[in-house]
């Protein structure tokens, strides 16, 4: 994570690739409310209404069903792993790993949402002048994933605690995975985690750049 005090000049040149990238996720975030929304109609035996859009525009906007129940949506290009299906079963050695891409529409959504518009994450001619060459995520989008990864142990995961190290950057378009493993059952369905966090370029080998520990509860997911 980074801070920095805005400057008073005005770079009109960064106007145009702010607004296409504002523009950009502002139809990511409306194409996630509008499949929510679909969702939320088939569990009610609804049919959704159709799409104004192409079918192949359809297909590429449509997110999977969610890995496990407990979760309202997913997307097909993150991946999950976990060692049980029962809430009843966690104990010590057991873990989740959840894997998804960070996008350029992931960087744009976090900052919108949290308002954290620091250049080093949105800006390429400015990025390029610091000491990591280039944008880089959000430290804080990058350590959601883990939050994305206990979400996925059965039941219903809440956070107590996090301790979190920020070990190296991540950049647009690299893939990580968070993974998060039981070291100790504390007893009232509290848990605490190693909390670990992997990033690796298209076409190199991954590092881990978050590292930590967490405590969470646990309990089991309500019916229906």
């Amino acid at each position: 994570m980074s801070s920095h005090s805005p400057d008073t000049g005005f770079d009109a040149a960064s106007v145009a690739p702010m607004s296409e990238r504002w523009s950009s996720i502002s139809k990511h975030v409306l194409n996630s409310y509008v499949e929510a929304n679909n969702a939320l109609l088939a569990t009610m035996g609804v049919s959704p209404s159709t799409s104004t859009g192409s079918e192949p525009e359809r297909k590429a906007e449509t997110a999977s069903e969610p890995p496990v129940t407990e979760l309202s949506f997913g997307d097909e290009t993150w991946l999950m792993e976990r060692s049980t299906d029962e809430d009843d079963d966690l104990g010590v050695g057991d873990y989740v790993r959840f894997t998804k891409p960070i996008a350029d529409a992931d960087v744009s959504a976090f900052a919108t949402a949290s308002g954290d518009t620091n250049r080093l994450h949105l800006e390429e001619a400015f990025a390029d002048g610091t000491q990591f060459d280039g944008r880089i995520a959000h430290g804080t989008l990058v350590a959601g994933t883990i939050s994305a990864a206990l979400a996925r142990f059965p039941g219903v995961t809440v956070y107590l605690s996090q301790d979190l190290e920020f070990l190296a950057p991540v950049e647009i378009g690299d893939t990580v995975t968070a993974e998060c493993e039981i070291l100790e059952t504390l007893g009232d369905d509290r848990y605490r985690l190693r909390t670990q966090v992997s990033a690796a370029p298209a076409d190199g080998e991954g590092q881990t750049v978050i590292d930590g520990e967490a405590v969470v509860a646990i309990t089991p997911a309500p019916d229906g």
